[in-house]
């Protein structure tokens, strides 16, 4: 597990890098360099607190986030997981809100 989360992060690196070397990343949402990489750096926060949780299968839920807005989704086999998850991505420094999109097994 922590190989997964070492990978996950040497992924977020070799992406983030790049992109804060002042090149500007052009999209057609007209969301900055910056905004882009510290959603990136949420992602990639949550799903490694994700990992870390024992009891959690959290390579079932899938994370994304847009302007502090992240939004779970996946399936997982209770409810407590559902709120764990949450709770863990509402805990990370930056995050807005959180769009719960998992569902039961």
């Amino acid at each position: 597990m922590k190989y997964l989360a070492i990978c996950l992060y040497a992924g977020f690196l070799s992406f983030a890098l790049p992109m804060s070397s002042g090149h500007a990343a052009t999209t057609d949402k007209k969301e900055s360099t910056g905004e882009y990489v510290d959603d990136s750096v949420i992602t990639t926060k949550i799903m490694n607190d994700l990992l870390a949780e024992p009891k959690l299968k959290s390579t079932e839920i899938k994370v994304k986030t847009h302007k502090g807005v992240v939004q779970l989704s996946g399936f997982v086999t209770s409810q407590a997981d559902i709120n764990r998850a949450v709770e863990i991505a509402k805990s990370v420094k930056g995050v807005t809100s959180v769009k719960n999109d998992m569902r039961l097994k």
